[in-house]
């Protein structure tokens, strides 16, 4: 057995008796396997997988004790993975990590019961609620910068992606570091990884005094199943996927989707929704998807999915750049450009879209079960922002089949999702997840794809 210990510094070095004993071994906290689960997925930072039970089962012995002493705290680590221990010291920024794991666990319970308590006397309704809520945790991970103009690309897309695609978002990102523009993005392998990489590469070739933001957001059932790539700085683990989903596009200021696969639909699909909802008729929200030359038949089969289901106005809605860093570089300077005179003039602030329109629907968090799953209104007989909250939602839970622990389990009990609809858009639907999975889009782990999900 191997004992490696970390002492937190700053706000973290000092908890509450209750607080300590929430996440603690010794206490059997009901955090405790959420923390402990969470920790080891950092820890395991940069080692690329997507299977969040292998992750788990290949770690069984690793456990982290929460010892609260006359210094403060201390995170005791037992048989911790190797590659995260360097001379007996866990690499500096894993530990910056371990420290973000214990504030937003912490701040998740400390948060969660304070608002819930006063929800109904200070906010007009709980979509307020769930906003001022995903404000305070960026606010305390300290990544809203006052002031600052905005500056920060959200990069979505797969983290099971070819080489070509990898190295095409590696120049895009290379392309905004030179020209000074931040990263943010899920956090972690593929996509997640290479603008990171590529800005900061950019960001050195300008000599700027200044290092380039690294911004990952995760939530806990995501972070086992993909760790955090190792180019991440700012690490903030959110409630669940729709506060994540909500962070982004609230911190963010162009977002830029690159091929992927179910998850990256459901991302689409979810700033769509936003978008075609009319009290953001007027709310400027850019968005560029882009890739290599390679990946156009994965853009066609986006867009005609897109075309079936909302026609084709729905391509006002977002700009198609094929093979072209530099374009999409300038385009994002120019729309960063454009949101900082939007904001100016309606007195929003820089760093947080608080105007966005974000329906309640798209805020919920809903645990995904087949009788969730069967009821998906998946037909025309709907505004369209409401079709696309749906079909977001049918992808979520593939998401959920295929790589949350919850939803595996869920697939192997009862047989794979069903979902119903009108028939042009089941067809289509089908006929994008099979391109997929043609294209080697979904799970790195399995050779053979098994769908966790079929049409009726």
């Amino acid at each position: 057995m191997s004992v490696v210990d970390v002492w937190p510094v700053g706000s973290m070095a000092l908890l509450t008796k209750n607080e300590a004993d929430a996440i603690s071994l010794s206490g059997k906290g009901e955090l405790y396997e959420l923390y402990r689960n969470c920790s080891l997925a950092v820890l395991n930072s940069g080692n690329i997988t997507d299977n969040s039970a292998d992750l788990l089962e290949n770690s069984k012995d690793f456990e982290i004790n929460i010892i609260r002493n006359e210094r403060g705290l201390k995170l005791e680590l037992v048989n911790p993975p190797e590659s995260a221990i360097v001379d007996g010291i866990v690499i500096k920024k894993l530990r910056n990590h371990l420290y973000s794991v214990l504030r937003d666990i912490i701040q998740l319970t400390n948060l969660s019961s304070l608002l819930n308590a006063s929800v109904k006397s200070q906010f007009d309704d709980e979509s307020d609620y769930i906003t001022h809520l995903i404000f305070i945790i960026l606010r305390n991970a300290q990544v809203l910068k006052a002031g600052a103009k905005p500056n920060i690309a959200v990069c979505w897309g797969g983290h099971s992606i070819c080489k070509e695609e990898y190295d095409y978002a590696y120049k895009v990102g290379f392309e905004m570091g030179l020209r000074y523009i931040d990263i943010c993005t899920g956090c972690g392998p593929g996509v997640m990884e290479a603008p990171m990489k590529g800005s900061l590469q950019g960001y050195s070739q300008q000599c700027a005094q200044e290092k380039c933001r690294l911004i990952g957001l995760t939530e806990p059932s995501i972070i086992a199943a993909e760790p955090p790539n190792t180019m991440v700085d700012d690490l903030i683990i959110l409630p669940d996927i729709e506060k994540r989903l909500e962070a982004f596009v609230r911190l963010g200021h162009t977002l830029i989707i690159f091929p992927g696969g179910p998850g990256t639909a459901e991302e689409l699909l979810y700033i769509l929704s936003i978008k075609l909802h009319p009290e953001n008729k007027h709310n400027f929200i850019p968005l560029i998807l882009t890739g290599n030359k390679q990946s156009e038949e994965y853009f066609k089969a986006l867009e005609d999915f897109l075309i079936t289901c909302f026609g084709k106005e729905i391509t006002r809605y977002y700009d198609l750049i094929i093979d072209d860093p530099v374009a999409v570089a300038n385009k994002v300077k120019k729309n960063n450009e454009s949101v900082f005179d939007h904001r100016t003039i309606t007195h929003d602030s820089y760093c947080f879209n608080w105007t966005m329109k974000i329906p309640y629907e798209l805020q919920i968090a809903n645990t995904v079960t087949h009788e969730f799953m069967s009821s998906l209104n998946l037909t025309k007989e709907q505004e369209e922002w409401k079709l696309a909250a749906n079909l977001r939602s049918a992808f979520s839970g593939i998401v959920a089949g295929n790589v949350k622990d919850y939803g595996i389990q869920a697939v192997k009990k009862n047989g794979p999702f069903v979902l119903h609809g009108d028939k042009m858009i089941i067809d289509e639907l089908g006929k994008l997840l099979e391109n997929f999975i043609k294209q080697h889009r979904i799970l790195l782990s399995q050779k053979e794809y098994k769908p966790c999900y079929t049409f009726e």
